[in-house]
């Protein structure tokens, strides 16, 4: 009987969210800032792909699946970072599909060629999408909800700005600039198709050696995710790195009451979550990852957490100075 309820508000939150689509979920996206900021791209030097597959509340019916796979890398003289992101999302009976081309200016700041200042601009389109055969209305012949399946195509454009160098790094982002414009009401939106909403990123954090050898360093970092739309989420991560091999990490996620937002009913409950990640270099080039996260509320007992993997692949950029490949692995390990 509970599982029902939980799928009945998982249906119902994909339908009275329909003009404030929310960003998906990584856990993972410390090891490629590329899903949350363009400036990002370029920043490994050599050429990047990485990919993501997420299966959110696990064992419950319409519970949010993932996809997402990104490539980036640098050129003229790590001057400039060019990135790909292709991205599908879907939660019940709502659906978005994105894809951004990524552009990022880089800076070197002082004499130290690893202090750099990026700005990137992203450009693509995304689709957001209702299929109504999977919403099950207490009342039927309501105009207001969908039947069959409806979509809204826009195009898209997200900034950031990413400042790195071997010790720590800090940057802001936003994402979904353009969808709100694009739509009309008298269009999508009366159909109940969501309509993807600005989100706002921050995040920042460093390295530091644990003992002499410098074959252990700890990484702590946070992250403060925002839309006027729900509520404020930030992560608090900490990982630790044992002989430029394995990544052990967790992280605490919560929502923050930053600022008054009027469209959210007051008195909301605060949503938490534990994470823990591990990420292994099966080789220099090869690294495989797996997160797990846990709610610490009612839905954490309902299902089998949330699962998600990686899998990325680094390409030696035969023109990048500052290969990794050539030079020792950066410090930083953004």
């Amino acid at each position: 009987m509970m599982k029902r309820l939980i799928l009945i508000f998982v249906l119902a939150t994909a339908f009275f969210t329909a003009n404030a689509q929310q960003d998906a979920q990584f856990s993972q996206y410390i090891f490629n800032g590329l899903y949350i900021n363009p400036a990002y791209a370029g920043y490994k030097s050599d050429w990047f792909v990485n990919s993501f597959f997420r299966s959110q509340w696990t064992g419950l019916q319409g519970a949010p699946t993932t996809v997402s796979i990104a490539a980036d890398g640098a050129v003229a003289n790590d001057a400039v970072g060019l990135g790909l992101l292709l991205q599908r999302d879907q939660i019940g009976a709502q659906s978005n599909i994105a894809a951004y081309s990524n552009y990022s200016y880089r800076i070197q700041i002082g004499d130290d060629e690893d202090s750099r200042l990026a700005f990137g601009l992203g450009l693509g389109i995304i689709q957001a999408g209702i299929d109504g055969s999977k919403l099950n209305p207490v009342q039927t012949g309501d105009n207001y909800i969908p039947t069959g399946t409806h979509s809204f195509t826009s195009p898209d454009a997200r900034i950031g700005f990413l400042y790195t160098n071997n010790d720590w790094f800090i940057g802001a982002s936003v994402d979904n600039l353009l969808p709100q414009y694009m739509h009309t009401a008298n269009s999508a939106g009366a159909l109940g198709v969501p309509v993807p909403m600005p989100h706002e990123y921050f995040t920042m954090g460093g390295i530091f050696d644990v003992n002499s050898d410098g074959d252990m360093k700890l990484k702590p970092s946070i992250l403060i995710k925002d839309t006027k739309t729900a509520p404020t989420s930030m992560d608090i991560n900490t990982f630790l790195l044992m002989s430029d091999k394995l990544w052990l990490g967790a992280t605490y996620r919560t929502a923050v009451p930053l600022y008054n937002k009027p469209n959210l009913q007051s008195g909301l409950p605060t949503s938490s979550a534990m994470v823990a990640t591990v990420e292994f270099f099966a080789s220099e080039s090869l690294r495989i990852g797996y997160a797990f996260d846990y709610s610490l509320n009612k839905l954490g007992t309902l299902g089998y957490g949330s699962h998600e993997i990686s899998l990325a692949f680094t390409i030696k950029n035969q023109d990048s100075p500052r290969s990794r490949f050539n030079n020792q692995l950066k410090k930083c390990y953004f």
